[in-house]
């Protein structure tokens, strides 16, 4: 099983400037650095250092070498790994000053972490204290510790066991985690702890939370900012959730045709949120145009207009009358809570416009009284447009996958987000770094639309490169919108992606790839060894429909994992549901980042259980790569698959080998034929259906 220690650093300081995540993901560079020479000098430093994506374009390697020579240390001198990250620290520092900016002294306030770059405040903080009290108050294992005092730290000492934040996952996505799979007791083992925090993180990017450089161990250690940072996260996710044509038609009303509807469709939740409370200005005469949450909500006579027409039964001439904005608040907040709107936030927060407890605010407006109306004509052409359940369920899983890589854009709809290129060239830049030139490359706000087609041809090239089937497909096609064969790229992405990973800790790879044979005949090899009988003929078999051969392989390569008192015998479809439901969590409790859903392991969706079997592969072999101490995680991933994180699947850098790796295969006959079906733009056929 993972280790749940994490990277010790004796100095707390030192150790404070750095997530557990970065701490492995270094320690496991300055470990391969010293199985190379023996020993780590000043002097061995910046061939490594200015390799380091951070400082790669900041500095050449001669800079690296006088800027830490200015430490007055002697190049031949040997250092430990605390003197390794301070040389890293200072390197980053003054990298920092070099680019006219101020580094924040928590190291993980950093571009790719997005949602986490500011600092929570009190407020923010009660805020967040009540939602949990307010929503979680009756849960039957939570209700001893509830309510929590908003002015002590007793959120953060709740947090360190994982079960809270577990549970606020299923408030915010219900039935997202199995809850038989989270260990609910008082006085948790570190081994339970870390299972329930591996849960919760692997559960939180399958809601589409942003957690780089986040690991288990800094929520058992009950980090502030991380633990604020992602409950921030959860509880926005849970506010914004029904803010789509899927799940609220009646926002068709915000547009007038259907080329309206498709712009209301790429829109992210908080634009809709913009565009629904413009929606209602309007009809209620407010002379201008709301564009964020902060500056132009602070005077609150907005709020004063948009209450009026959502509730005029409670309306007071008052709250425009007056002169002052505090008082202003303070009414429109009696006003919100006269139509039974709970109060999150105080008059202040508006007068000093907290974007975050705004937004908050106006999205329990929209779920308290939303104002819109139900022309049925309107709501069924919505309802038909998002009708496809197969297709959203693939766009759902492509959406997270991509979003859990850490790319600096975040994606809302896969199907018009990816229409300008951009975002397919991010992926594929981090998957396969230095695929992407750059230079031909057109960043959104895009308005010429060849320029489009331009990215677009070139995300078809760098296919075609990785030998990707992209027969008779081009550019224009992607910004046509073309769903099926949007769908068969992402496929290709994310299925290079895994079987790269994967090839990346084996043995004896010799160049050649890995195929979808070898995984397959890894989890029967590996069932088998574990003296289980069940055998899967393909990733089609539909005996996987029951669940039983994912939970034997998942006991199999770790045994106290499974409980099987909770397993059925998976005869009838709640019996396969409840098995389907405890294997994502069981696996996401390992470790495994996986975007799937039930209902794709009791359809038995072949792409999904290809990468299911994949994840837990890669997982087991990772661990025994751990455990030999031999080498490093692969460097060069976005995220650094570790018991803390598992990864957003990324292309690694370097090809490490590992004798107790290379027994995994010792039976396995390399197939080096492809499995990939053709695509051409005619028939759209999704890749992946003939594995």
């Amino acid at each position: 099983m993972s280790k749940f220690e994490g990277v010790i650093v004796s100095d707390q300081w030192l150790h404070s400037q750095f997530t557990q995540v970065e701490l492995r993901s270094l320690k496991s560079k300055f470990v391969s650095l010293k199985n190379q020479n023996g020993k780590v000098t000043y002097g061995d430093l910046p061939p490594l250092m200015v390799k380091l994506k951070e400082f790669r374009d900041t500095y050449n390697e001669d800079e690296i070498r006088v800027i830490l020579g200015e430490s007055d240390a002697n190049v031949t001198d040997d250092i430990d790994f605390e003197a390794f990250l301070r040389a890293y620290l200072n390197l980053q520092n003054q990298a920092t000053v070099k680019q006219g900016g101020r580094r924040h002294s928590s190291s993980f306030l950093k571009d790719s972490i997005t949602t986490l770059l500011h600092t929570i405040s009190d407020s923010e903080q009660a805020c967040y204290v009540a939602h949990i009290n307010s929503y979680l108050g009756d849960d039957p294992f939570l209700s001893q510790f509830l309510p929590l005092d908003p002015a002590t730290n007793d959120l953060f000492d709740l947090a360190k066991d994982g079960v809270l934040l577990c549970k606020l996952i299923n408030v915010a996505v219900p039935g997202t985690i199995d809850e038989r799979a989270i260990n609910a007791k008082q006085n948790l083992s570190l081994w339970q702890k870390n299972d329930n925090h591996n849960l919760c993180l692997n559960s939180a990017k399958a809601i589409g939370c942003t957690v780089v450089n986040i690991g288990a161990q800094d929520l058992l250690e009950g980090r502030p900012h991380l633990v604020l940072g992602l409950i921030s996260q959860i509880i926005k996710i849970q506010l914004l959730a029904d803010l789509n044509l899927k799940k609220t038609p009646q926002l068709v009303e915000l547009v007038d045709d259907s080329q309206d509807i498709e712009e209301l469709l790429s829109m992210s939740p908080e634009k809709v949120l913009l565009k629904w409370m413009n929606f209602h200005l309007q009809r209620g005469g407010y002379p201008k145009t709301v564009k964020n949450f902060s500056s132009d909500v602070k005077d609150g006579e907005a709020y004063a207009y948009l209450l009026n027409v959502l509730a005029p039964e409670h309306s007071s001439p008052a709250t425009l009358d007056t002169k002052d904005a505090y008082e202003r608040a303070n009414l429109v907040l009696d006003h919100a809570e006269r139509m039974g709107c709970k109060r999150y936030l105080s008059a202040r927060d508006i007068t000093e416009g907290s974007s975050n407890l705004n937004l908050a605010f106006v999205a329990q407006l929209f779920h308290h009284r939303s104002g819109l109306s139900t022309d049925t004509k309107k709501m069924s052409f919505a309802t038909m447009i998002t009708d496809d359940v197969q297709t959203s369920r693939e766009e759902r899983c492509f959406r997270l996958w991509i979003n859990s890589l850490g790319i600096s854009t975040y994606v809302y709809n896969v199907f018009e987000d990816v229409r300008n290129g951009w975002i397919l060239l991010e992926v594929l830049d981090k998957i396969f770094p230095g695929s992407v030139n750059w230079k031909h490359a057109t960043k959104p706000p895009i308005r010429m639309p060849f320029r489009k087609v331009e990215n677009c041809n070139q995300v078809v090239k760098v296919g075609k490169q990785l030998r990707f089937s992209l027969v008779n497909v081009a550019g224009n096609d992607i910004v046509q919108g073309n769903k099926k064969l949007i769908l068969a790229l992402l496929w290709q992405l994310m299925r290079f992606t895994m079987l790269q990973l994967l090839k990346n800790l084996r043995l004896h790879s010799q160049g050649k790839e890995i195929s979808d044979a070898d995984i397959l005949k890894w989890a029967n090899r590996k069932v088998k060894s574990a003296g289980r009988t069940s055998h899967i003929e393909s990733f089609k078999d539909k005996s996987l429909s029951n669940g039983l051969f994912f939970l034997e392989l998942l006991s199999a390569v770790e045994p106290r994992v499974v409980n099987w008192n909770l397993v059925t015998k998976g005869e009838k479809d709640d019996e396969k549901r409840l098995n389907a439901t405890y294997i994502i969590s069981v696996a996401r409790k390992l470790g495994c980042s996986i975007f799937l859903l039930p209902d794709d392991i009791m359809e038995v969706n072949q792409k999904m259980m290809m990468t299911l079997t994949a994840s837990i592969m890669y997982w087991s072999l990772q661990q025994q790569s751990e455990d030999t101490d031999s080498f490093p995680s692969p460097a060069g991933t976005a995220t650094p698959t570790t018991p803390e994180a598992s990864p957003a699947p990324s292309l690694c850098g370097e090809d490490e080998s590992s004798s107790s790796i290379g027994a995994e295969f010792s039976n396995i006959c390399v197939d080096d034929a492809t499995s990939d079906t053709t695509v051409s733009s005619s028939e759209a056929v999704l890749v992946g259906d003939d594995l």
